[in-house]
């Protein structure tokens, strides 16, 4: 017999699930919604471009590299978004599934974003003052919820993956034919995203506690100080970034697609 929880002994026995009548449910059916369209869109997005003609590779429209697939590290990769390719050509699968899951796992991990699925998916709660179908709690103790405690080794990997998205901004400001000095829609876009990423990348909690978590005085260390406090100021803004970068990774990405594709034409500003 529970001793704890809501088959306590003592407890008021109420037969409804929660006395709240405000619609508690409407957060985490978004948030379902959210993210399940956001997997729906990069499952299609990985695996696209995995066949060989160049009407499949649609992941590069020069100079625009899809954030799926960036970097490229395979040799076969369209001439142009190779510059970090150095896996043998026998890669005959999507490249994009030998990076895409670095990012992934950062995010997967993230406590945001921990809290957003546990919370819609798995009802564990659903929301405050309502219960969870569960009868056990193991917490993350075990496979493959235990993975969660890696958090902090993803972040490194994910704040590569910002660097690397800000140097394919930087490729961006140039036209189709290599000339520098020029942008279009498609670099306004990654520029939007680039911001995105790196805003809910620098409010982490890991990022916080890496600069300086670990000191005992901050006397002795102004300017990591410094540093926590900035960080410490955007932590509350983080689920608004990670909401917002999700958003900026498939437009930016899905306009690369289109101009790859043909579709549309990239409009020049200078």
């Amino acid at each position: 017999m529970a001793t704890t929880g809501i088959n306590a002994p003592g407890r008021a026995a109420i037969s409804e699930r929660t006395l709240r009548n405000d619609l508690w449910w409407l957060q985490p059916l978004l948030v379902v919604l959210g993210l399940t369209a956001f997997v729906a869109y990069g499952v299609w997005r990985v695996f696209w471009g995995a066949g060989t003609g160049p009407e499949d590779q649609t992941y590069y429209a020069a100079p625009y590299i899809s954030i799926f697939f960036s970097p490229c590290i395979v040799t076969t990769c369209v001439p142009g978004s190779d510059d970090f390719a150095f896996v043998g050509g026998w890669w005959a699968i999507t490249p994009a599934l030998l990076t895409a899951w670095a990012p992934l796992a950062f995010r997967l991990t993230c406590y945001y974003y921990r809290k957003a699925y546990f919370r819609s998916y798995w009802l564990s709660p659903p929301a405050c003052a309502v219960p969870e179908p569960r009868a056990r709690y193991t917490g993350e103790r075990r496979f493959p919820l235990i993975l969660n405690n890696s958090h902090r080794w993803f972040f490194y990997l994910g704040f590569l993956f910002a660097m690397i998205l800000t140097y394919d901004l930087v490729l961006a400001f140039r036209d189709p034919q290599g000339n520098w000095g020029h942008a279009g829609l498609g670099t306004l876009l990654l520029l939007v995203n680039v911001v995105a990423i790196w805003f809910y990348t620098l409010t982490c909690h890991s990022c916080r506690n890496i600069i300086a978590g670990r000191l005992n005085h901050f006397s002795k260390h102004p300017i990591r100080y410094r540093m926590w406090t900035l960080v410490s100021r955007g932590n509350p803004h983080h689920p608004k970034w990670a909401w917002i970068s999700l958003a900026t990774i498939v437009i930016a990405d899905y306009y690369v697609y289109l101009v790859a594709a043909g579709y549309v034409s990239d409009p020049r500003f200078f």
